[in-house]
């Protein structure tokens, strides 16, 4: 059998080949807030700032005045404080009772409990801001109890500036002591949503601040952390548990410099193997196509080797044998420009499924698919890049087809493929 690319047609003609291969804190406000440890201050801190002035700069920072969706709690929260009429006492008191009772819960540990307990306060005394900032007047019972069949009667009172400074500096500690739990039960988003409650009603709070940016450096909102850091080192300079937590942030912004970087160097080696790889195909005249559905061959493709970063480096193609008489196949990862159809039939031959011997090195013929659509047989001894560069074939989604026929069955077989694709056409 002579070596070389043939055209298939009625009239086969020979086609001439030139090859050239180229830690929870127990936090509570009766419970310490800091870490162990006192990590280096950070150098260059601006002196600290009054309330009115941090209070005026919180009001422009979207973290502190806009993340608080207050609108998707308020009818729970107004339901828990009707609820809370129940209770004997002021709702001072009641708020008061609920935090003590979220203070055990939070020293044994029991995080979830500890956070209901704070929230049942934060229901009373929320509301309690929300009817002030309405213009509304407290509310209580008149004393005597209504008759049988009667509504209680209701008889508004004023408030002394003290109760509603007391309220106001309770619902603060309720808010970050249930930040707290969210820290530790990792309900991230609602640990700074609380310290954001907070901060609207002391611009001063350092727990909020720490809480806040314990949660967002957590998942990685690293900028935020940084900046609700800041703003509380600006108020307490040398606080331990918010320098520990500067000191975190630190390592992961240099991780995350480090994973950028590499990220980088991937990309560009990547961006770098393609051209290479193109440059490749052009410079030998492989025709390639894309037809966007392209085979599932896990990881292999076209590609150089050894080197893919390597312009010297040779090329290999996945390449698939098909036995159409048979309906049997076989995968070659890595088929090299510089082999032949024979190297591979070597170790491919004998079939473990051809009982009568058919498939032998010098007993089959190999077709492929020509770049018009027909088909051109290839010599077995000829290398692939002679086959590839010939202009008659093209690769296409970066796997070379090879159709193998006994050659006893060629005739046929040619007729019958030729035969379907007309078939397929007309249709």
């Amino acid at each position: 059998m002579s070596d070389k690319v043939e055209e298939v047609t009625k009239d086969t003609q020979s086609l001439n080949i030139n090859s050239n291969p180229p830690k929870p804190h127990n936090d509570d406000d009766d419970l310490p807030t800091y870490g162990p440890q006192r990590p280096a201050p950070i150098p260059g801190l601006s002196p600290p700032k009054s309330v009115e002035e941090t209070a005026e700069e919180l009001s422009k920072h979207p973290l502190f005045m806009t993340s608080l969706d207050e609108g998707a709690t308020e009818e729970n929260e107004q339901l828990a404080a009707l609820q809370a009429l129940a209770y004997e006492g002021t709702p001072l008191e009641n708020a008061a009772n609920f935090k003590e009772q979220g203070n055990e819960c939070f020293r044994e540990k029991k995080w979830g409990d500890a956070r209901e307990y704070y929230g049942k306060g934060v229901a009373i005394l929320a509301q309690e801001e929300r009817r002030r900032q309405r213009g509304e007047k407290r509310k209580v019972k008149k004393e005597g109890t209504a008759k049988k069949g009667e509504e209680e009667e209701w008889e508004e009172v004023e408030e002394d500036e003290e109760t509603i400074k007391q309220e106001r500096q309770l619902l603060e500690t309720l808010y970050v002591n249930r930040a707290a739990c969210h820290l530790v039960l990792k309900n991230y988003r609602s640990c700074w949503t609380d310290c954001a409650a907070a901060l609207r009603l002391n611009p001063k709070n350092i727990k909020a601040f720490y809480r806040s940016a314990k949660a967002l450096l957590a998942v990685e909102r690293v900028d935020e952390a940084e900046d609700s850091c800041r703003r509380g080192l600006e108020l307490e300079p040398n606080n331990k548990a918010l320098l520990e937590v500067s000191k975190e942030i630190g390592i992961v912004k240099e991780k995350i410099e480090k994973k950028r970087r590499a990220e980088e160097e991937r990309l560009s080696k990547e961006r770098k193997k393609k051209m290479l790889l193109k440059t490749a195909l052009q410079a030998r005249g492989i025709k390639t196509r894309s037809t966007g559905k392209p085979p599932d061959m896990e990881d292999a493709r076209i590609r150089l080797t050894p080197d893919e970063l390597d312009p010297e480096s040779s090329l290999e193609f996945p390449t698939l044998l098909l036995y159409p008489c048979h309906a049997e196949s076989d995968f070659i990862k890595g088929f090299n420009e510089r082999e032949s159809l024979e190297q591979h039939f070597g170790y491919v031959f004998p079939l473990p499924w051809d009982k009568s011997g058919e498939y032998a090195s010098n007993t089959v013929e190999c077709y492929m698919e020509s770049v018009k659509g027909g088909l051109v047989k290839v010599g077995r001894k000829m290398s692939l890049l002679e086959v590839l560069s010939s202009g008659s074939v093209e690769v296409v989604d970066e796997l070379v087809r090879v159709f193998v026929v006994p050659r006893g069955r060629a005739e046929q077989w040619v007729k019958e493929w030729k035969e379907a694709k007309a078939k397929r056409e007309s249709k």
